[in-house]
């Protein structure tokens, strides 16, 4: 992997002609503080480009997660600047970052986080009911057509398969057209076949539909679906991939501690 400076601030050459969804600038992230504080970013520079599928990866503790937390406005950054397409999100107020995770971003995570007691249809509309807007019909009939729903669409979460809950919180993610989808490790409870599923149809919704969407995982399969691969290791950028393959991806994975 090359070294130095060129590496914290991968993405940034790229997206120089395409708007990015999504910008971090010298991002830091401490917690704990005197000797027990813990770097987990440090100085992280990286833009997403809109309508790009981006997978970030590194080994366990690199700061993958921590950066997404932070990017999508979950968790405050201790130095550096965050910004949601024009909006800058560092100084924003609590309610003011809610409303925007609310109108602006869709989260795909392991754990499904579906309502038990509503059916597929409810929790795929939850994030707009809340904000008290109307569903657009005939967005919501292309992506409940996109992820295969149609006849699940009265069923609660209980009824449905592992795979068909996570095809679920991919269509609520989808349903409010977020600028950017953030999705952490979201085959990371399921098996091959509906792994491929869900990774397909987080594909497809960039193809098809111009989405923007941010994958955290450390299997370089589910990582070979993307565009390209930022890979962290020891909380700052570490080098990056272009149209990766499962196994490009684990070579760069052995060389990260070179």
């Amino acid at each position: 992997m090359p070294g130095g400076k060129r590496e914290r601030t991968f993405g940034l050459m790229i997206a120089t002609a395409i708007a990015a969804a999504a910008r971090a600038r010298e991002v830091t992230k401490v917690y704990g503080q005197g000797q027990a504080a813990v770097t987990a970013l440090d100085r992280v520079s990286l833009d997403i480009p809109a309508g790009s599928f981006t997978a970030v990866m590194g080994p366990s503790g690199s700061g993958k997660s921590t950066l997404m937390h932070c990017m999508a406005g979950l968790d405050p950054v201790t130095s550096g600047r965050l910004w949601i397409g024009e909006t800058e999100i560092g100084e924003m107020r609590e309610r003011q970052l809610t409303r925007l995770r609310r109108d602006r971003i869709g989260f795909v995570f392991q754990a499904y986080n579906l309502l038990p007691v509503l059916s597929a249809a409810a929790n795929i509309t939850l994030p707009l009911d809340i904000a008290g807007r109307r569903a657009d019909p005939e967005w919501l009939a292309t992506i409940i057509a996109a992820v295969g729903l149609s006849d699940r669409l009265r069923h609660r979460p209980s009824e449905l398969s592992g795979g068909q809950q996570q095809r679920v919180a991919v269509a609520r993610a989808l349903a409010t057209r977020p600028d950017i989808v953030f999705a952490d490790e979201p085959t990371g409870n399921l098996d091959s076949k509906a792994s491929a599923q869900v990774l397909s149809l987080l594909r497809g919704s960039v193809r098809e539909f111009g989405q923007t969407v941010v994958l955290v995982t450390h299997d370089p399969v589910a990582a070979s679906y993307a565009e390209r691969v930022v890979f962290l290791a020891d909380g700052r950028i570490a080098g990056g991939l272009d149209q990766p393959s499962p196994e490009s991806v684990l070579d760069a994975m052995k060389n990260l501690g070179e």
